[in-house]
């Protein structure tokens, strides 16, 4: 009579923990030291140009973490200019029609830390900022905020603590921009497939195509 037989190996990180590496000395041991000039390249405030990278940007994107640590990363887009430059080191995001999950604004209730990541097409090179968020209903600045005439709810208003650009290593190596690298968007999964996988539920009737999700005529 044949047996199962069970694989005992650990799952998970505990999978991995014999070559963990857990101190900073380790990681710089590994993988040495940045030049000075990359080390000290962050500033607290915008510049210039900054302002301007920021202003032809319309896609980000905002990490936060709730209280306990959890962090979460969303997607933000909008038309070009939509992100605020109030001063050299303040910054108004709108917060457009979603889910209302709101994982973002939950976390910034309990923890203001946030980090942007500032993107461009066709651009290999991204603006980073860390800092401090508020969540605010101003009524003048949600004016300010509008499209296609129509204000958001809320805004996040971020006080910059460190801003700084990162290099194109990522986006060269994965083609990001060059179209011919990009496959077929019908070969990828939709998000109607993939969530009745996670939920065991019955296959979406995709006849009408792929991605067809009412969200988007919605999304002002």
């Amino acid at each position: 009579m044949e047996t199962e037989t069970i694989d005992a190996r650990p799952t998970g990180l505990a999978r991995f923990a014999a070559h963990a590496v857990t101190t900073i000395d380790e990681l710089r041991e590994i993988n040495g030291f940045p030049r000075p000039e990359t080390r000290d390249k962050a500033t607290d405030h915008l510049t210039p140009l900054l302002v301007d990278y920021i202003a032809a940007s319309p896609f980000f994107l905002l990490a936060t973490a709730g209280a306990d640590g959890t962090c979460d990363v969303t997607p933000r887009g909008d038309a070009v200019g939509a992100v605020r430059v109030l001063d050299e080191r303040t910054i108004a995001l709108p917060d457009r029609l979603g889910n209302r999950r709101m994982d973002s604004l939950q976390n910034l209730i309990t923890n203001p830390h946030v980090g942007l990541l500032f993107l461009i097409p066709a651009v290999d090179e991204t603006v980073r900022v860390n800092g401090r968020a508020v969540i605010t209903r101003d009524p003048e600045l949600l004016a300010t905020l509008a499209m296609r005439g129509k204000a958001p709810n809320l805004a996040i208003v971020v006080e910059i603590d460190q801003v700084y650009t990162h290099c194109a290593r990522a986006f060269l190596r994965s083609g990001l921009w060059q179209p011919e690298t990009w496959p077929d968007p019908d070969a990828i999964p939709s998000m109607a497939a993939i969530r009745a996988e996670q939920k065991c539920l019955p296959a979406p009737d995709e006849s009408a195509g792929k991605r067809n999700e009412d969200y988007r005529k919605t999304l002002y």
